[in-house]
This record gives C-alpha cells, structure tokens and sequence, in this order.
C-alpha cells in the first residue's frame, strides 16, 4: 500500500508540474521565438514598419523590433553595410545600392508590402485645390518661379492661383520620395530646384507645412491622413482631370504618376533567423491589418499574392 500511495503522489506531482509548465507557456504568449530585428530606411514605410512590428510584439512579445526612418537611401547604406536586417524602401534598389551591396556581401529580396500616393499639400490658407504634372514640374524645377500665380490657373476651378509667394518643404536628396518625386514629376531623377525646405522625416515636412501659411510640399499620402486637420490635400491632373490620392485612387493607379508600391527588403541571412522569418510571414500575412493600423493604402489582393510567392521563394533560398 505504502508503494502504491507513494508512486500515486509522485504521478500525480509530474502531471501537476507538466500542466504548470503548459500554463506558464500560455500565459507568456507567443512561440518561444526570442531575438531583436533591426528595420531602418523609408519615412514614408516606417508607420506601416512600427505598426507591423507593436502587433507582431502582441504575438512574439520576445521579439523586440526597432524601425528609424533615415530615407530609403540612407536605408540602404546601413543595409548594404550589414548594420540592419531589413531595409524599407518607397522605391525599388538602384544600381548603385546593388553594388553596395554586392560589395558588402549581403543578399536580399524585394518584397511589396503596401501602396502609397505622394500627397501635394499645402497650408490650409493657400487655397489651392488641383496642379497639373506640368505646373508642378515647372514649380519644383524652376527657382526663377517665386510667386504662385506665375503657374496660371487651379486646374480645378479656372481661377487665378493665389498671388502669394512660394514656400517649398520637400524631401531631401536621401528620400525615395524625392527620387520618386524628381523621375516622375521633373523628368529626372534628382532634378529639382534647391531654393526649399528638405527633410527625410515626413513629420517634419507636415510641421513645416502646417505652420507655413504660403508652405507647398509633398509627402507620403498616410501622412497627410493623420494630419489632414492641419493640411489642405491638393489634386494632380496629368492629362485626364483632376485625381485626388485616395486608397481607391492609388490601388486602381488612377492615381497617376503619384501612386507607387512600398517595400520591405529583407537580408537572407536575417531570413534564416526565425524570428526575422516570423516576422516578414506575420508582415504578408496580416498586411491589410496592419496597413489600417499604420494608415496606409493596402495591397492588392494580387499584389499580396505576389508578395506571399516572393517571401516563399526567399525562405526556400
């Protein structure tokens, strides 16, 4: 009896101590995954990065991800220096970041994340409700253009634009906005008059506008959405009237030339870490989530198909 009583205790202490450890597990939340990730680059993707990485903490709350904003240029440099693990970016690797990176020996993948509209805006005192693309490059190439009734008319209305002098807040040279900006708007990528307000921080570009009376700049689209209190949202006309961005507007690319993808580019050898793996499959899975939370235009449900391929086709190397 002694013998039975003693090898019941102690089964019945293993199942205890068994079912404490499952529920500590529980309680702790997420998959034992442990680690940091370090994200740098684009501005404009960094509120869909933050948003991305506070939710995926909810799941993985080991997993610490730290996301800054030095521009997608200045992005790629630390990325290409191996000093992140993934870089984010409002426009595609050029040739020479490719070199880079080649020289530093680190190997990516591009994969889409989100969209995003270039958002002219100006103060809320500068009533001016649409530019076409040719005014705009005649703005924004031409420092000899001072007053804003030089460009003619609001493509909108027909009125005379405001007789008010020019104020410029834009990206600066390290922005992917800016290269996008300068290719699709001026003709050549990093062509633009130099007589502005720069700045790789998009709060500091709405800052600027907002307390500007005569400030113009442009920016990404999310973040005229969190500030629109304090902004007046201009629209484009390239040829066929007059478009605001929107998340219709960008997704369709009616939007045009101002709507573009947004990407996260992701180092293989981060890749193979898993808590770098489970957070770029948490990023394509749960992207239209996480674009609500960051205000930003979603992908496509095509767009996503494409991104889920290319994370699959990175994983498997």
């Amino acid at each position: 009896m002694r013998r039975s009583n003693l090898w019941l205790i102690v089964s019945c202490c293993a199942a205890l101590s068994i079912g404490a450890v499952a529920c500590g597990e529980e309680d702790s939340g997420g998959s034992g995954v442990s680690g940091t990730i370090a994200i740098d680059g684009s501005s404009t993707v960094q509120p869909f990065a933050q948003a991305a990485a506070e939710l995926y903490r909810e799941e993985e709350p080991e997993v610490d991800a730290t996301v800054g904003a030095a521009g997608t240029g200045g992005g790629f440099e630390k990325f290409c220096a191996g000093e992140t693990d993934i870089s984010d970016a409002s426009r595609p690797i050029e040739a020479e970041e490719e070199k880079l990176c080649q020289e530093g020996n680190v190997e990516y993948d591009e994969i889409q994340v989100a969209n995003d509209g270039i958002a002219i805006t100006t103060n809320p005192e500068l009533e001016i409700g649409c530019l076409t693309t040719d005014q705009l490059a005649e703005l924004w190439t031409d420092d000899t253009v001072t007053n804003y009734s030089e460009l003619g008319e609001d493509a909108e209305t027909g009125e005379p634009l405001p007789d008010v002098d020019v104020s410029l807040y834009g990206p600066g040279t390290d922005s992917g906005t800016f290269d996008y900006f300068t290719d699709e708007i001026n003709g050549e990528e990093g062509v633009s008059r130099k007589d502005y307000q720069p700045s790789e921080d998009d709060n500091v570009l709405v800052e600027g506008v907002s307390g500007d009376t005569e400030a113009l700049g442009y920016f990404g689209l999310s973040f005229y959405e969190q500030n629109q209190d304090t902004l007046n949202l201009v629209s484009v006309d390239e040829g066929d009237g007059c478009v605001e961005p929107s998340v219709e507007s960008v997704q369709s690319g009616e939007y045009s030339p101002l709507g573009r993808p947004l990407f996260m580019y992701p180092s293989a050898e981060a890749l193979q870490r898993p808590e770098v793996e489970g957070f770029m499959q948490f990023v394509v899975d749960n992207y239209s989530e996480i674009a609500e939370a960051a205000q930003i235009v979603p992908m496509d449900e095509g767009q996503a198909e494409e991104a889920s391929s290319a994370l699959e086709g990175a994983l498997q190397g």
